[in-house]
């Protein structure tokens, strides 16, 4: 009863936040034609952004965000008080609105192919509103230019980057998420000692002779059998603590400038996912631990969290919790990397690779498998899950020349953009 009465009052609000934008947006479009055409275009355009909106959430299942066409009303709407403002900057001709509309709804896009898409669509928009009409109000363009982008690119992109997955659901019907979140607004190394104060459990700091993994057993499946696994492989994921790590990240030059703006701004604050951005840095050295959560009633270890922290002064690398599960017949592992009120977790499907290696990818047909950003609502213990299938990544563990090595891929937007080379050695004092 109670979810119910919220989302009814949550798609009021949203039907009522509609009113208002379409009314503010048919006022900027008419500014220059005086009061009574101002009146009239703020009632139409209020009436079609909450007609709009209405059907939209009529129409929506639950576990679905509203249908794209009811997005790219809200868009168009939402761009023409934008274009009203930077109208009234002196000087502003109707191309260059028309390229910094386009160049910003392309970044909103995040895809990059997206991004090189909009100043282009703005420039086509900017020119073409200059021929038909040589006075045209910069609003009137901010707004075709985000419709034209986004109707261009739904053509174009039909494949969703991040698709709403269920909303307000129970962590038993979204096994391959690990709901596991920081209540805090920095995760830090601390988080797993933290996590066992609310958990209960006996928690031990950098656990000996721990692994990510309890066993490979738990990873059998049709691509990938434990037994062919070489002893080091085996070793390295059952028993990782005894071996020390040595990172080469590998960038292409394309993600830098963002991967900078993303770790100054989110990922040194949250004290979460802060890879070294070259070689330099990793040269600091690399702690790894794992802290461990083992249940009162039998000692089993019930969470093993995965810490990575800069030598020099702790600051976090990242912090990921392991688990594994199985569905039809297979195994997955699954990493959950807390966020405030929130986790980003990554589910990957194990495979076989010659020569006695294994390899974790989130690429495949199959359905469990992926990268899913969730909420969890902190008095009902909900998740609300999107699945983010931009991103991608392989991991693959392996032995040359009789030693461990790996190779951790990332891809976003299907372009390859991260690669980390490991160097696996085993500790001197377990030697």
């Amino acid at each position: 009863m109670v979810g119910e009465e919220s989302g009814t009052a949550a798609r009021s609000g949203s039907v009522g936040l509609a009113t208002v934008i379409g009314a503010v947006a048919g006022l900027s479009l008419t500014t220059r034609w005086g009061v009574l055409p101002m009146v009239v275009a703020a009632g139409l355009c209020g009436l079609l952004v909450t007609v709009s909106e209405k059907v939209a959430r009529a129409r929506q299942r639950p576990g679905q965000i509203p249908a794209l066409w009811a997005r790219i009303v809200m868009s168009t709407a939402i761009a023409a008080p934008l274009g009203w403002v930077l109208g009234a900057v002196p000087g502003a001709r109707t191309i260059i609105i028309g390229l910094l509309v386009g160049g910003l709804v392309g970044a909103l896009g995040l895809r990059p192919q997206k991004v090189v898409l909009g100043p282009l669509v703005g420039l086509a928009v900017g020119f073409g509103c200059q021929l038909l009409w040589d006075d045209v109000p910069a609003a009137i363009v901010a707004s075709a230019t985000v419709l034209a982008f986004r109707t261009l690119s739904a053509g174009i992109f039909r494949d969703p980057q991040v698709m709403l997955l269920a909303e307000r659901v129970s962590a038993e019907d979204l096994p391959f998420v690990v709901p596991l979140v920081a209540r805090t607004r920095y995760v830090g190394t601390a988080y797993v000692r933290d996590l066992a104060e609310v958990l209960g459990g006996e928690y031990q700091a950098a656990a000996a002779d721990v692994g990510i993994v309890a066993s490979l057993a738990e990873l059998a499946g049709p691509e990938f059998d434990p037994a062919a696994a070489d002893p080091l492989v085996r070793e390295f994921y059952e028993h990782t603590t005894r071996f020390a790590l040595d990172i080469v990240p590998r960038w292409r030059l394309w993600v830098r400038p963002g991967y900078l703006l993303y770790r100054t701004l989110l990922a040194r604050p949250l004290g979460q996912a802060n890879v070294p951005m070259n070689q330099r840095e990793a040269q600091r050295g690399v702690h790894s631990r794992i802290d461990t959560i083992s249940r009162a009633s039998d000692g089993i270890v019930s969470i093993r969290g995965w810490i990575r922290s800069y030598v020099d002064n702790d600051e976090p690398i990242y912090v990921g919790i392991y688990t594994t599960y199985r569905r039809d017949g297979r195994g997955y592992v699954s990493v959950g990397f807390p966020l405030p009120q929130a986790s980003f977790t990554a589910t990957l499907a194990p495979r076989g690779r010659p020569g006695g290696g294994l390899v974790l990818t989130s690429r495949g047909d199959l359905d469990q498998p992926g990268h899913y950003l969730t909420y969890v609502d902190a008095e009902t213990g909900e998740l609300t899950a999107a699945a983010v299938h931009g991103f991608a990544e392989q991991l693959a563990v392996y032995v040359q020349n009789g030693e461990l090595r790996a190779e951790h891929e990332f891809w976003v937007f299907g372009l390859p953009f991260l690669v980390l080379h490991y160097t696996i050695r085993r500790k001197p004092e377990l030697g």
